[in-house]
C-alpha cells in the first residue's frame, strides 16, 4: 500500500471512529467511504502492475520467437 493509500485509510479509520464515539452516522460512513477508496486504489495498483508484467513476458516470448 502506497503512502497516499495509507494516509486515507488511517484518515478514514479516524472518522469512523469519530463517528462511531459521537453518533455521527454520516462522519462514520464517511471514514469507511474513505478506507473502501484506499483498498479501490491499491487493488487499481496491483492491476495495472500485474498487466503491466504479463505485457512483458508476453513481448519477450514474441521476441523469441522471431529469433528462431
Amino acid at each position: 500500500m502506497g503512502a497516499e493509500e495509507k494516509w486515507d485509510d488511517a484518515v478514514g479509520k479516524a472518522k469512523e471512529g469519530l463517528g462511531k464515539a459521537t453518533g455521527d452516522a454520516g462522519t462514520e460512513a464517511e471514514g469507511k467511504a474513505e478506507q473502501a477508496k484506499a483498498g479501490l486504489k491499491e487493488s487499481a495498483e496491483k492491476a495495472a502492475e500485474e498487466a503491466k508484467e504479463k505485457a512483458g513476458e508476453a513481448a519477450d516470448k514474441i521476441k523469441d520467437v522471431f529469433k528462431r
